[in-house]
């Protein structure tokens, strides 16, 4: 348990900007950032930071929060993880008020298996670091490739012992238990039950996440025997999706944001010299194919990539067709090589970091030109060969979301493969046609087989109660008013000296809302007011109910902000609420509760077509009446008072 002082802190330090911006590019608009969404494939950004209420809001998925909700959606962090991550981020000391090394091995499968992977991560540094074996053949191994001791520590490289058992063994004696070192893939089970260790003798990479916890390894060879593979890589586990994760990424988020451009590369080694070098914004696709998944993660910071490919012609080749979806998910992309027999690694060893950018900027090439000479010099004078190419390079920049830069690349194609312009337009045009046919058939497709049902509950998690579309948006209204106006003076004619949520609650003292969380939440406001205690927007963003907090956003957030000289440039005048409080306050609490007593008269009506006795039908007569009054007197006040 983390006292609730530490909480405070953190909570007080915590600018969400910030925060979310390590994960997200954010732009600033009007008194809001935006950008797009990191829980959705999207082109339009629709994913909100508010400063001044500390909340995000996601209008793609749903999902809203504050800086602790965002981390524990995107991360699949626990609370106290999440709280731990901002209390590192910002400098601050947990404490803790039970600190027991049993609670070593969490519930939950998930950070177990982060439990264990940190202890694999600190053991092989370890033994890289201080043992003999570690430094006679890991550390040399490292610092002949040119590495420094603090390029060593930063990525917390490290070794395993070439020993059957020496992770495995030392694990288990601290207390980890076989099933998560079987499932991170660290220990290999036997067909005797009897476990040892996957990754012996081998220099160790240590793969991060998103926000620096170690998720797997890439552990290479150092024995010259060719029929032990270089390199061995965690199998995928429930904390890693290696089609999810580029290496590197965790220490180049900053710079590619700042830079505006991420170098992709293709190996471990790649990253750690061209890093070391001073040029931080690189990263790598773990050995394996580039995927969509990574690309967007890629997306998130910066719109333009540039490949660093070795010098292996053969190689780029085969790689260039993997590289049209990054074009699909309208990044712009360049491509650099290096002369033969080099890749990033060697060259900025051997030529030194200024020398490295003066060759990226003068050999830099946008990708589609790039292919169009590389495939153009293979076909040589063969009229077929050409023809191939011309219709994979047209396939390639039909690709591009945005026509205006398909139409260049078109252009500069003609001229590069002394081909008509109006042809490579006709060939893109056929293609696009094609594309929105089948895309056209596939969403067709998904909307006959996956159409919402005007009955399915909306994003909050608990079932709604079937009711009335206007009763639940009245409900949440309400809601809206308490947290926007809840701690405001009253200064009407008549009534004065209190706040308007108090108010709002006595007043609605007879009306039972519907809604679940509605309902939830006007009673933690209830017995809060009870309580002394005035709460505010804040109370609710941090409770721990997820319903509360996905209401309160969603009463908070908005997708659209006035840019602060909308007068100025329009003279326009938006309506602004706050001009008449009083008739949104009393509108609000009037319109509900005669919407409630419009549902007493109908269930009144129904039980005196069936009441079976004239003593029956009296009383309930009776009731009607009365509840008829009420609805007039409410009409009455509405439209006397209520402006609208």
């Amino acid at each position: 348990m983390i006292q609730k002082s530490t909480i405070d802190r953190i909570m007080e330090s915590i600018d969400i900007v910030e925060v979310i911006g390590e994960f997200v590019q954010l732009k600033k608009r009007g008194a809001n950032y935006v950008g797009l969404s990191p829980f959705a494939n999207e082109r339009t950004p629709s994913f909100t930071v508010s400063p001044a209420k500390g909340i995000f809001k996601d209008f793609s998925t749903g999902k809203g929060g504050s800086a602790v909700t965002f981390l524990m959606e995107l991360e699949k962090f626990s609370y106290p993880e999440a709280l731990k991550w901002l209390a590192k981020k910002y400098g601050i000391e947990v404490e803790e008020t039970i600190d027991h090394p049993e609670n070593r091995e969490e519930d939950q499968r998930r950070e177990s298996l982060m439990i264990v992977t940190a202890f694999a991560a600190k053991f092989f540094h370890e033994s890289l670091l201080d043992s003999d074996e570690g430094k006679s053949i890991g550390l040399s191994y490292f610092k002949e490739r040119g590495f420094s001791t603090e390029t060593i520590k930063k990525f917390e490289l490290g070794y395993s012992p070439d020993q059957w058992e020496a992770f495995t063994g030392t694990a288990i004696k601290e207390g980890y238990q076989e099933q998560f070192l079987v499932e991170s893939g660290l220990s290999v089970k036997r067909d005797n039950g009897a476990l040892y260790d996957r990754y012996r003798g081998r220099v160790m990479f240590p793969i991060h996440s998103f926000t620096g916890r170690v998720i797997a390894f890439g552990g290479r060879t150092l024995k010259k025997d060719k029929n032990v593979p270089k390199y061995v890589n965690s199998p995928e586990s429930e904390i890693y999706h290696k089609s999810n994760v580029l290496y590197g990424l965790y220490f180049a988020k900053k710079a590619i944001r700042e830079e505006d451009n991420c170098y992709l590369v293709e190996g471990y080694a790649d990253v750690l010299s061209v890093h070391q070098a001073g040029i931080e914004n690189v990263v790598a696709s773990s050995g394996t194919s580039l995927t969509a998944e990574q690309i967007r993660l890629i997306g998130r910071f910066t719109k333009n990539i540039t490949i660093l490919y070795d010098g292996d012609a053969a190689g780029i080749k085969a790689s260039l067709r993997g590289l049209d979806m990054i074009l699909e998910e309208g990044l712009n992309v360049k491509v650099v090589s290096f002369p033969d027999g080099h890749d990033p690694d060697s060259y900025v060893r051997l030529v030194g970091t200024s020398a490295f950018k003066k060759h990226i900027e003068e050999t830099k090439k946008d990708f589609i030109l790039y292919k169009a000479n590389l495939l153009l010099k293979d076909a040589g004078n063969d009229p077929i060969k050409k023809a191939e190419i011309i219709r994979e390079i047209v396939e390639s920049i039909a690709k591009i979301p945005d026509s205006i830069k398909a139409s260049v690349f078109i252009k500069e194609c003609s001229y590069i493969l002394q081909i008509d312009e109006r042809s490579l337009l006709s060939e893109l045009n056929k293609m696009r046609q094609a594309k929105a046919k089948k895309d056209g058939q596939h969403q067709q497709n998904q909307n006959t087989r996956y159409a919402p049902q005007p009955d399915e509950p909306d994003f909050f998690d608990e079932p709604e109660v079937k009711e009335p579309k206007d009763e639940s948006t009245q409900e949440k209204e309400i809601i809206r008013l308490l947290l926007l106006y809840g701690n405001k003076m009253i200064d009407w004619d008549g009534i004065a000296n209190t706040y308007i949520g108090p108010f709002m609650i006595a007043e609605l003292g007879d009306v039972t809302f519907e809604h679940p969380v509605c309902k939830l939440f006007t009673e933690i406001y209830r017995q809060e007011v009870e309580n002394g205690v005035l709460p505010d927007e804040t109370h609710f963003i941090h409770h721990g109910d997820k319903g509360i907090v996905d209401l309160t956003v969603t009463m908070l957030a908005t997708k659209y902000t006035l840019s602060e000289n909308w007068y100025e440039m329009h003279n326009i005048l938006v309506n602004d609420e706050t001009a008449n409080m009083k008739a949104a306050i009393l509108g609000a609490i009037f319109h509900l509760k005669k919407h409630k007593v419009g549902k007493i008269l109908e269930s009144l009506r129904n039980d005196l077509q069936k009441a079976e006795t004239e003593a029956d039908q009296e009383i309930l007569l009776n009731q009607y009446i009365r509840m008829k009054k009420v609805e007039k007197s409410i009409s009455d006040f509405l439209g006397s008072v209520i402006i609208k």
